[in-house]
């Protein structure tokens, strides 16, 4: 026996036939447009260590703000209250995450006390929810920055600041995921027209040679991490395989300029142009630091090469 359709019936099968025939069609574009969408992504970094909650927590609260938020740590062992550190792990992780990435960062000496809790927007677009305590010196002086604010807004923060001590987890991890998941950071606080800056000396080249500053350690490793640019160091005329004097914390320490550690032999020094293309000084399989007892800040010196 034949059916006959009511006029609903007719429509609701030409729906279904439409349907099934742009199905195939739109799920490639609706995959390629989430593609190219990814979560919105906030870089975090901290000098709270991982022994306790406190890392935790402030995740906690980003993720009840934005539940689709990509969180990416970049560290939390910064050395304790070394804002010279943090400040230069944003400088060299900036360039490697597009426009519009959010970065948290509480390292906060100055916590509870009147230093300014600040969002920044450089001119690469990106943004800075953090301390007002020069964190940003390097890469202002890099990127240039578009905007500050303080922020003084208690809707975005948890439970309208209520601690003095962990505005990690009260203001700038709110802060951050607000902004990361769209919503206008102008509403943060009134605009600051000037951010505090640490005092960095840069390395300087004379008819001598090159006087710069051992400004950290590369982790575990003890090599010397230094302030002296790949192009200042070549100023002084030295080619690799070329040995040379370096002068570091009032010591004379003799090596060879190389390319890589295993162009020395065990646990002898070199020097070398570091993956952020700074001068560095290692010994190979050993610490640097341990075996001449260097602790930065301290001064180094590089003579010209002699002809």
């Amino acid at each position: 026996m034949r059916m006959t359709l009511t006029p609903a019936g007719k429509s609701a099968r030409i729906f279904c036939l439409w349907f099934a025939f742009l199905l195939p069609v739109a799920s490639p574009l609706l995959a390629q447009q989430s593609a190219v969408q990814p979560p919105p992504t906030v870089v975090f970094m901290t000098d709270f260590g991982v022994l306790d909650d406190s890392v935790a927590l402030c995740k906690g609260v980003m993720y009840s703000i934005a539940p689709n938020l990509r969180i990416v740590d970049l560290t939390h062992q910064v050395n304790a209250f070394s804002i010279r550190d943090g400040a230069r792990f944003l400088f060299g992780a900036t360039p490697f995450f597009p426009a519009g990435t959010v970065f948290v960062v509480i390292i906060d000496p100055g916590v509870g006390s009147s230093r300014k809790a600040v969002v920044v927007k450089s001119k690469r677009g990106q943004f800075f929810v953090l301390p007002d305590n020069g964190l940003m010196t390097m890469v202002e002086d890099r990127d240039g920055i578009e905007s500050t604010r303080e922020i003084t807004n208690s809707d975005w923060m948890v439970g309208g600041k209520i601690s003095s001590t962990f505005h990690g987890r009260d203001i700038f991890s709110p802060v951050g995921a607000h902004i990361a998941r769209g919503d206008d950071w102008t509403q943060v606080g009134p605009t600051v027209k000037q951010l505090v800056r640490l005092e960095l000396r840069p390395a300087s080249v004379d008819d001598q040679g090159l006087s710069g500053e051992v400004i950290a350690l590369d982790g575990p490793f003890g090599n010397l991490i230094t302030n002296i640019s790949a192009e200042d160091f070549l100023k002084l005329g030295y080619q690799r395989g070329d040995m040379l004097t370096v002068t570091i914390a009032g010591r004379a320490v003799e090596m060879p300029f190389v390319n890589t550690f295993s162009d020395v032999p065990l646990k002898q020094p070199l020097l070398f142009i570091d993956s952020r293309g700074r001068a560095s000084f290692a010994l190979n399989q050993a610490s640097f630091a341990a075996a001449y007892n260097v602790n930065p800040p301290q001064p180094v010196f590089i003579p010209r090469k002699s002809h």
